[in-house]
């Protein structure tokens, strides 16, 4: 009888992680338990209460990681359940295991290559530990050579490889980038009005890549999402959920929203974050100079022309709200301070947001030089440059920003 109640602890206190396909885990454990999963993995949207489905009361503004009937949970996110189990003391059986691929492995692989310069440190560990991992969401900002480290991965595995980026100026730049590395065989780039043929390596946008049948998805050993941040969309989410069986899935991104739940969700579906280098250190070593400006962002007006209830600053194109975009491409040129003129209703929404950010109240809504002009107390003295963005321009790209910010 003692051995029996012995048994039942162990089981009450066991989580056992089984692989369901390359998509899902598959979680075996006591309901109660279950439910604490759930809990742990549940997280309230940021700015839900302007979202017409929470309004409408068919959504309660949460996005639940697990469910505790079906018990199933993101590949990516096995680290984050044994830090659960950690934390409540559960013990933790699991069936995975890393597999080992050392500094001088990589450099030894990157050499073979014959590229025309050499890899960088924090490029070369950023290969091996993805490789190591075979899931990865490596946080690599913009000029650090994040198609070097795509390009590396992508000759290693010699694999059916899909490389998803998010606009058809990017498939042309990833592809002109591996001929320059040194790739010679023909690389099939999908988007509008491009062949489509069999090919080791494939580069496409999300937009082509979605209306894939099924079985074509499913035909690839490789994905590798470049900006993995747009990853967070239900088509792109939807993407990878049919992948079931690719077992190798990076990630490369320069920024995540600061949302606890954007991470969670991007490690679910690629694997544990990973930093490669910061902008910071790319300037302190010289790889990429300084920029000494001030950006302000305008977003505090209503939007009446919608004829939504939800400003129009917070609407979203892509699972990310027009104002979230801008912050985010604002960020990538590292400037001293953001400047964020907004309402009050909004500047509640932002209060957890990055601390290089300034909120400006524009409490009475007078027009585009009344919002610049509350920003002037905050503007650094002998300050040469200040960048003005529409909140509501979500598409501006980070090339276009900095040849604006570069002229003299």
């Amino acid at each position: 009888m003692q051995s029996t109640g012995k048994d039942l602890q162990k089981a009450i206190e066991t989580i056992e992680i089984s692989k369901k396909d390359e998509v899902y885990l598959k979680i075996s454990c006591e309901a109660s338990v279950a439910q604490e999963l759930c809990d742990y993995f549940t997280f309230t949207v940021p700015g839900h209460t302007f979202m017409p489905a929470y309004r409408m009361k068919i959504w309660d503004g949460k996005i639940r990681l697990i469910n505790p009937q079906t018990r199933r949970i993101y590949r990516g996110l096995l680290h984050h359940v044994k830090r659960f189990c950690d934390e409540r003391g559960y013990n933790f059986e699991s069936e995975f295991t890393d597999d080992e691929f050392s500094v001088a492995e990589a450099k030894q692989f990157a050499e073979g290559l014959n590229l025309p310069f050499e890899v960088r440190d924090y490029q070369l560990d950023a290969f091996r530990t993805a490789v190591q991992y075979g899931r990865q969401l490596l946080l690599s900002p913009t000029a650090s050579g994040k198609s070097l480290i795509i390009y590396l991965l992508a000759r290693y595995y010699n694999k059916k490889t899909v490389i998803i980026v998010p606009t058809t100026s990017l498939v042309e730049q990833m592809a002109k980038d591996f001929i320059d590395y040194g790739y010679d065989e023909e690389i099939c780039k999908i988007y509008a009005g491009q062949p489509v043929f069999d090919s080791a390596i494939t580069i496409t946008t999300w937009q082509s890549f979605s209306k894939a049948p099924k079985d074509v998805m499913q035909s690839f050993d490789v994905v590798i999402g470049d900006e993995a941040h747009l990853f967070k969309a239900n088509v792109l989410k939807g993407i990878l959920e049919k992948m079931k069986n690719t077992a190798i899935r990076i990630g490369c991104t320069g920024t995540l929203d600061g949302t606890e739940v954007h991470r969670l969700q991007l490690e679910g579906l690629f694997g544990p974050a990973s930093k490669v280098i910061s902008t910071s250190e790319l300037i302190d070593e010289g790889t990429i100079a300084a920029i000494d400006i001030d950006v302000i962002i305008l977003a505090a007006g209503k939007g009446t022309r919608m004829y939504s209830s939800i400003p129009k600053v917070l609407h979203e194109v892509g699972s990310k709200s027009l104002l979230n975009h801008v912050i985010t491409t604002a960020q990538k040129i590292k400037p001293k301070k953001i400047h964020l003129v907004v309402s009050k209703e909004i500047s509640k929404i932002y209060s957890n947001a990055d601390k290089n950010i300034n909120f400006v109240i524009q409490k009475n809504r007078k027009g585009t030089a009344d919002a610049i002009s509350q920003c002037i107390p905050y503007l650094r003295q002998n300050n040469n440059k200040v960048l003005i963005l529409y909140g509501d321009v979500p598409f501006i790209d980070i090339s276009t920003i900095k040849k604006l910010v570069s002229i003299k």
